[in-house]
């Protein structure tokens, strides 16, 4: 695609970025029939290539407006449109930058602009959320029944095995998932305990920073990665293997701290070091399957179970993970029911669902259909927002893969 930056962007790092991924586009389409937004809304200013379109006039001089900001905002930055571009244009990043230029020239209004703040520090900070929540769980059953479907009833997590083995990695403990599924950290640390591998949290950790970032609070964002990785090198420089994550969408903005830090002459190596060292563990478990099959040989309540599996897009599309998890739960003895469309998003995608709640409502219907159409006995994903998005309108339960692969080793 031809492209000739306006002068405010030549020569800068973002300008560079942004141009080098603009002449990757060729404009074919292929992006359209995988973008979720688009099947929904039929708009093109709604699909990769539309989006793409706006950011170019922008990045070439045109003054960008509250109809630029909108179809922007409704990316769910699921990154299909990566897995399906023949050209391999890195649609992300360009949003990144195009979403955080767009910002800073029109702004946003009072309301919106505290309902944002309001997202990134109730839902970043796992004390204001936890206490939040607690609040909501003791008046629930007092709610009507649209509201109550949004707050998750209490839920207890099984022991976590105090560090015994040699072998060790560090788990991010995540800002919402503590609280809405306190046992999914702790079944994945059951599972590794099994296999020879001790999980740990650095207590100084926190938020991973994709709250912040993907609403376009850069700086926040960064510090969170900042703080994050000061909290795990040392671990990592004394001899833990891994940083394991158990909520993909943390897992995908903590392999990207290499490519955010890139410029930071303090961060940037040490960014580069945690991110080649993040796993999804899927990947970890993937890795140990010799070593775990002989704890899922045996027949449990669970065998044979039928299983709808949900790929999120932040597992399947922004880090390139396909297959794992089904070949362990496989392996497990689950049956797993046939899935139409599992490349299209459920409408969670972060604080999307709260932002654009009309258009994840259809998708996460639709997405409920396909899941349901096998007559599944429970759906089972890998990320929390995608879990409980779905949990909201599903009349059977949804779980975090690793838990059902924990429970059928827990019944040997």
């Amino acid at each position: 695609m031809q492209t000739t930056l306006a002068e405010p962007y030549r020569n800068t790092p973002e300008g560079d970025v942004a141009e080098r991924i603009l002449r990757n586009c060729v404009h074919c389409g292929f992006c359209l029939a995988t973008c979720p937004t688009y099947q929904i809304l039929g708009n093109e200013l709604d699909s990769p290539r539309g989006r793409i379109y706006l950011m170019k006039q922008v990045f070439e001089g045109a003054t960008p407006t509250a109809k630029t900001q909108l179809h922007l905002d409704r990316c769910l930055t699921c990154r299909n449109c990566e897995t399906t571009c023949p050209s391999g244009v890195e649609y992300g990043k360009l949003l990144d930058i195009g979403r955080h230029i767009v910002e800073e020239k029109i702004g946003r209004g009072i309301a919106e602009s505290a309902t944002r703040s309001a997202l990134k520090t109730g839902l970043g900070s796992p004390m204001l959320f936890n206490s939040a929540l607690k609040l909501g769980q003791g008046v629930r059953g007092l709610m009507p029944r649209f509201l109550k479907s949004r707050v998750p009833p209490t839920e207890a997590a099984g022991a976590w095995p105090a560090p015994r083995h040699p072998r060790r990695m560090l788990v991010l403990q995540g800002c919402v998932q503590p609280g809405l599924k306190p046992n999914i950290n702790a079944a994945a640390a059951r599972v590794l305990d099994r296999i020879g591998i001790s999980l740990v949290a650095a207590d100084e950790a926190g938020c991973c920073g994709a709250l912040a970032h993907h609403l376009n609070d850069t700086d926040a964002g960064l510090a969170a990665a900042r703080r994050n990785i000061d909290a795990w090198l040392p671990h990592l420089e004394a001899g833990a293997e891994a940083v394991v994550m158990t909520a993909s969408g943390c897992g995908m903005m903590v392999k990207d701290y290499g490519w955010l830090l890139r410029h930071d002459p303090a961060y940037a190596d040490k960014a580069a070091r945690v991110s080649a060292a993040t796993k999804d563990v899927s990947e970890i478990l993937a890795a140990e399957r010799d070593a775990l099959k002989p704890l899922t040989a045996h027949r449990s309540p669970l065998t044979g179970k039928r299983i709808a599996y949900h790929p999120p897009c932040t597992l399947q599309h922004g880090q390139k993970l396909g297959g794992d998890v089904e070949a362990l739960l496989t392996q497990a003895g689950f049956e797993l029911t046939p899935v139409a469309e599992k490349h299209l998003c459920c409408g969670s995608a972060g604080t999307y669902s709260i932002l654009q709640p009309e258009i994840a409502g259809a998708l996460k219907t639709r997405k409920l259909g396909h899941l349901q159409a096998g007559a599944p006995e429970m759906i089972a994903t890998a990320n929390i927002g995608c879990l409980t998005h779905l949990q909201s309108a599903s009349p059977i339960p949804v779980r975090h893969w690793v838990e059902l692969l924990d429970e059928t080793m827990a019944a040997s």
